[in-house]
């Protein structure tokens, strides 16, 4: 019986996603909308994007990875530099791809992060992730999301996306807005400097009869005489000889107009604010959020780096664990220099805690009680 017409899904239905391969969501306005031109306009373009991108996957790749138990042969493939790529992909794409890599036993002995953009999923009749195919080199790479033997063949790291099914949102796309505000306001302020730092002027003609004017090759004469002997920041101060019924006219701009350096740090800040870094530690001048610099790179820590590394360890123990089921990933919190004042401030409060024993004060911070091996 149906009550209100109500008719219940089926269970095993689940739209596949129409989507352009390697894409990411385009934002509003006339920057690029393309993963790689977002890239090139703010990674390799973009002072204050590439330093914020760095300073988060640096640090995720800094972190000691903590594995249980002792000289597991899972702990060779977790390098620091395996961390930082994943780190940079997922802040940039909003997914990481990384391959598993077997020996001849099938045993992972490499893990190889793929580039995002030439990953794409494919989904089955229902909707759900079947494979992920990878495109190179006009060469095609097809690894099912479980082998025969029920194992995964690639470990696929995702930043949440509210809009979509399979695929990753990262930052790139919520900062290109300010990316090309900021590289527009650098772009402007070089033509300032190439014109002699000043805006331009215009040459009005007053002839000795009314209705005179120039002739095209009089026009034409001027206009080459000016960009060879007047434009560019080489001819800044170079006095201008002029003819009879010349006249140079200076244009100036109002000082609104000329804020192009509050423009250029609103943009920093919210290019900094879309990849989580306090603006403070990228040396932006105004910002009194945070107290001192050694709050703010706390902040940045607790609010980005160790929520992203978490994702990223807990992907990888995920999946390493199908082959190794008593393997333990962690991340050692106490070789993190920027919580070294936490550390002092539990340590002093579990000291005072008169009615704690040791063994619990003790398992508290992480260690085996007295007498027994860790």
């Amino acid at each position: 019986m149906r009550l209100f017409n109500f008719r219940p899904a089926r269970a095993s239905a689940r739209p596949a996603l129409t989507r352009a391969f390697g894409s990411v969501p385009a934002p509003h306005g006339d920057w690029p909308s393309g993963y790689e031109a977002q890239v090139r306009a703010a990674y390799l373009a973009n002072a204050v994007a590439q330093r914020a991108v760095r300073i988060v996957a640096e640090g995720a790749g800094s972190i000691t990875i903590d594995v249980t138990p002792d000289d597991h042969p899972a702990a060779a493939l977790l390098s620091g530099s395996l961390v930082e790529t994943i780190a940079t992909h997922l802040l940039l794409h909003g997914n990481a791809y990384v391959q598993i890599v077997g020996d001849a036993d099938g045993v992972p002995a490499m893990l190889f992060p793929l580039r995002p953009e030439r990953v794409s999923v494919e989904p089955d009749a229902s909707g759900w992730p079947a494979a992920y195919v990878y495109r190179a080199a006009g060469q095609t790479l097809r690894v099912p999301v479980r082998t025969a033997d029920g194992r995964p063949g690639l470990v696929h790291v995702r930043a949440t996306h509210p809009l979509d099914d399979h695929y990753g949102l990262g930052s790139l796309g919520a900062a290109s807005g300010p990316v090309a505000i900021h590289n527009a306001a650098t772009r402007w302020n070089k033509a300032l400097l190439d014109n002699a730092a000043r805006p331009s002027g215009a040459l009005v003609y007053e002839p000795g009869e009314p209705g005179a004017t120039l002739t095209a090759d009089q026009l034409d004469r001027l206009r080459a005489e000016m960009e060879a002997s007047f434009a560019g920041s080489g001819n800044a101060g170079r006095p201008m000889l002029l003819e009879g019924g010349l006249k140079w006219q200076a244009l100036s701009l109002t000082p609104v107009d000329m804020d192009f350096i509050n423009l250029k740090a609103a943009a920093a800040r919210e290019i900094a604010l879309a990849f989580g870094v306090p603006p403070m530690l990228l040396g932006l001048p105004g910002d009194n959020t945070y107290a001192n610099y050694s709050e703010a790179n706390r902040a940045l820590w607790r609010l980005t780096i160790l929520p992203l590394a978490n994702k990223i360890v807990a992907a990888l123990a995920d999946a390493l664990g199908a082959w190794w089921p008593d393997l333990r990933l962690a991340i050692d919190l106490d070789s993190i220099p920027a919580l070294a004042g936490d550390r002092a401030a539990l340590w002093a409060q579990l000291a005072d805690a008169d009615f704690l024993s040791d063994d619990e004060k003790r398992q508290m911070l992480g260690f085996a009680p007295r007498g027994v091996a860790p």
